[in-house]
């Protein structure tokens, strides 16, 4: 089973790729954590990648494409979750194409949808231990014990720079500019789902497996 997991920034795409991988056997492939790895392990793909970053200029289509074809003859036949990628139509056709060539295709792009207000509020809220780095948000979860953090006992705490309303609205406008115009081009395919992104981590899941439940996995 091969599935793409598509919303705007802090829609929780992360979160549900890495249970749904683990409930179906699948590998996640987050773009971003694979450069990342290739950078790190001095690879010939990572060589090329670190000096277009560092020159400021966007990795190229085809070299991401490069490396999602190389990871995926690495695991061995099992399914993958995309996560992050593809962001244009352009993405979207060479990932088709790759994937035939493999004779490989995918089964569901799942898209979860969000009430953007809602979702302002959720990550200009986030913080995290400074120490162990768990997870708290002002409104939804904060400590149990204001300024303790519950797992460590540590008293510092550290927010990410771009987890403020204003960014946050940025780059739900390049989401809307940029990546929500590869949904038709699923919808026209017959592979597009939509669900609610909205609620407990727990049930949003179970709108996955609503979808995804009834593929079987070789």
């Amino acid at each position: 089973m091969n599935v793409i997991l598509l919303g705007p920034p802090g829609a929780g795409k992360g979160t549900q790729a890495e249970r749904l991988g683990k409930t179906f056997d699948l590998v996640q492939l987050s773009t971003g954590d694979m450069l990342r790895e290739e950078v790190r392990g001095g690879t010939e793909l990572g060589k090329t990648a670190k000096k277009i970053m560092d020159s400021g200029a966007l990795v190229p289509d085809e070299l991401i494409i490069s490396m999602i074809s190389g990871r995926i003859d690495r695991v061995g036949g099992k399914g993958i979750i995309l996560d992050g990628f593809p962001r244009t139509t352009a993405q979207a056709e060479a990932l088709d194409k790759m994937l035939a060539e493999k004779n490989l295709k995918l089964d569901h792009v799942i898209q979860l949808k969000v009430d953007e207000d809602a979702l302002v509020q959720r990550l200009s809220g986030r913080f995290a231990c400074a120490k162990c780095g768990a997870g708290y948000h002002d409104t939804f979860s904060p400590p149990k014990t204001e300024g303790v953090c519950d797992r460590c006992g540590a008293t510092e705490f550290s927010r990410r720079s771009d987890d403020n309303p204003e960014t946050v609205r940025a780059r739900l406008v390049a989401y809307r500019e940029q990546t929500a115009p590869i949904l038709p081009y699923y919808d026209e395919k017959g592979a597009l789902k939509a669900i609610d992104g909205m609620g407990e981590m727990d049930e949003v899941f179970r709108r996955i497996r609503e979808i995804v439940g009834t593929v079987r996995v070789s």
